[in-house]
């Protein structure tokens, strides 16, 4: 389905603010089954999606905290912005595009107008020049778009690696990951490997979070990503909350 792994792994990680709030440690009284009161309708694969879960914790604990702890600790935070709008400014790329195919024509304008403001005075794109100019950046996929045509979402559905999803929006991560320009650059493994790098290393102490939130992590990160994808879906105001959230890990 992919000319590569590195190919198709990038373009996912505009999502993966809310994938990896997922990968947390589980504690160690935290039940491997669900209690029969945090059973949720929308979740038919729970046990298989359990198991999921654990595979990405152990992987998070592993190999993606400890990377992404090193990467924060050696990288001054005017670096990591500048990566961070670097990745932001190709993601617009797509993201309006579907704001085009949900027939939110000002917003896809808005957020090809970002691009080439950030690509030519925010020097290819570091610096995030559209922001402060007044055009604000939009978060939009084809999961979103396939949602305004009429298109369920779905049962839950816990990736491997990606973390939570659903039916629908798995099926057009696809699409989502080969949307990027990067998809037609050779040898795209060191952007890959920073891409994730950076993208966990903007969620450090989320971990810390779920473990004070409750005692049934995946319980409770399957019902906050549904009601926040949902929000997002129906551009809901409360879609704020999760930024507010991240706003505060990263100050």
């Amino acid at each position: 389905m992919f000319r590569t792994l590195s190919r198709c792994c990038l373009p996912a990680l505009c999502a993966l603010a809310v994938v990896l709030t997922g990968c947390a440690s589980a504690p160690a009284n935290a039940p491997d089954n669900a209690p029969a009161t945090t059973s949720n309708p929308a979740d038919p694969w729970e046990q298989t999606n359990r198991a999921i879960f654990r595979f990405n914790q152990n992987l998070d604990e592993a190999v993606l905290l400890p990377l992404a702890k090193g990467y924060k600790a050696v990288t001054p935070q005017p670096v990591r912005i500048a990566v961070r709008n670097w990745f932001n400014n190709l993601d617009d790329i797509w993201i309006g595009f579907n704001n085009m195919l949900q027939g939110k024509f000002a917003n896809g304008v808005n957020d090809w107008a970002r691009v080439i403001f950030n690509s030519t005075l925010g020097l290819a794109g570091l610096i995030d020049i559209a922001s402060p100019a007044g055009m604000p950046k939009h978060d939009e996929d084809l999961g979103q778009t396939l949602a305004v045509w009429g298109v369920g979402e779905g049962p839950f559905v816990m990736l491997p690696i990606f973390g939570p999803s659903t039916l629908r929006d798995a099926g057009a991560l696809p699409v989502d990951m080969a949307a990027t320009p990067l998809w037609f650059v050779d040898d795209t493994w060191p952007l890959t490997i920073l891409h994730f790098v950076h993208a966990r290393s903007e969620l450090i102490g989320t971990e810390d979070l779920l473990r004070q939130a409750t005692f049934d992590e995946y319980a409770y990160m399957r019902d906050f990503y549904l009601q926040q994808r949902r929000y997002k879906v129906s551009d809901g105001q409360a879609a704020q909350r999760y930024d507010d959230l991240y706003d505060e890990l990263n100050d």
